[in-house]
């Protein structure tokens, strides 16, 4: 995770004017430290919610309890509940969500340690990702924090128009 890619991201969001947003549990806020690490980055990155607990998920965020019930925090549905409720909660043009087991401890046989879920929702669109990782603690979440900035990076390099230029765009209105 790089100043480099974080402000190209950031430039990138600036040029087409858009507004991001982010919900973080297991990196507990390593994509927004790293966008706040460069200058003027408050012209396109929002805030995120560092929602550690299930109870600040539902809170903050609006997770549905009986969502979390059902699949649990590391879950692809989770993930893109958390993506929806911070596009929602900052009125954001793009919103991102990481929900994972770091480790030591906490894995189970369907979600060993390094399970970890990213949320994009963008556009109206709320997608999901499984990642696998290895190593200790720190290295899980250093990749998982990682391979959010470089996703956020392919979305937008993707968006051939789709409602994301400034212009064409609309503010969060994710369906609760």
């Amino acid at each position: 995770m790089s100043l480099d890619d974080a402000g190209a991201l950031l430039a990138t969001l600036a040029d087409r004017r858009l507004k991001l947003a982010g919900a973080e549990s297991c990196t507990g806020g390593l994509v927004a430290a790293a966008l706040t690490a460069v200058p003027g980055s408050s012209d396109s990155f929002m805030g995120t919610v560092v929602a550690y607990a299930n109870a600040a998920k539902v809170q903050m965020l609006g997770v549905q309890p009986d969502l979390l019930a059902a699949h649990g925090a590391v879950s692809r549905e989770c993930a893109m509940a958390m993506a929806e409720g911070a596009a929602k909660a900052f009125g954001a043009d793009l919103a991102y969500a990481i929900t994972g087991v770091a480790g030591p401890g906490g894995g189970t046989p369907d979600k060993p340690v390094g399970t970890v879920w990213l949320g994009l929702w963008l556009g109206g669109d709320t997608q999901a990702r499984r990642l696998s990782l290895s190593g200790d603690r720190a290295a899980i979440r250093e990749a998982a924090a990682r391979s959010m900035l470089d996703w956020l990076s392919e979305s937008l390099s993707d968006t051939t128009g789709a409602g994301l230029h400034s212009g064409n765009r609309g503010r969060a209105t994710p369906q609760a």
